[in-house]
């Protein structure tokens, strides 16, 4: 039987609910990867002209939010965290490098951070990745690609401050 968007939410929030830590997250991260290799589940929640960034739901108890994103064409990002909170980026179509940064200073408000590239390696469809809070990565996509993602709360309502590649 196909997982549904609503099947998957249950099991989010059993995750979470287990252990509002690290280990569920890391459930979490399982339970994404298993949604992936569900052609019908991602038809549900990637349907063709899903925009760049869709939230398809936010928990109002536990407040993680899950969104669909698809790029038509090549997009790359720069290096981010996502504040307090952490992101699961799942794969479901097409493929995204990832570069993850050691963070060398902090945003202050009035200066961006600085970041170095340490590696980079490739999100293909159904893998899943977990970032914890504070951890710096970008995307880059040459190509079509479709993505769930999971972020411990809602980012649309928080300003993140930038980073930049260090000299």
């Amino acid at each position: 039987m196909a997982m549904t968007l609503n099947d998957f939410v249950a099991g989010a929030r059993k995750a979470l609910l287990s252990d509002p830590g690290a280990p569920g997250r890391r459930k979490l991260v399982l339970l994404v990867r298993e949604a992936l290799k569900d052609p019908a589940f991602v038809a549900e929640v990637l349907p063709a002209g899903t925009p760049e960034r869709k939230v398809i739901y936010e928990d109002p108890n536990l407040g993680f939010a899950i969104l669909a994103h698809s790029y038509e064409g090549a997009k790359g990002g720069t290096p981010h965290d996502h504040g307090p909170a952490w992101a699961i980026y799942g794969q479901a179509e097409g493929e995204t490098i990832m570069t993850d940064y050691e963070c060398l200073a902090r945003p202050d408000g009035t200066n961006p951070g600085k970041a170095k590239p340490t590696r980079d390696y490739s999100l293909k469809p159904g893998d899943a990745y977990l970032y914890e809070v504070g951890v710096l990565h970008a995307p880059r996509r040459e190509g079509p690609t479709r993505l769930l993602r999971i972020e411990g709360f809602n980012m649309d309502k928080l300003k993140r401050l930038p980073y930049e590649l260090a000299a």
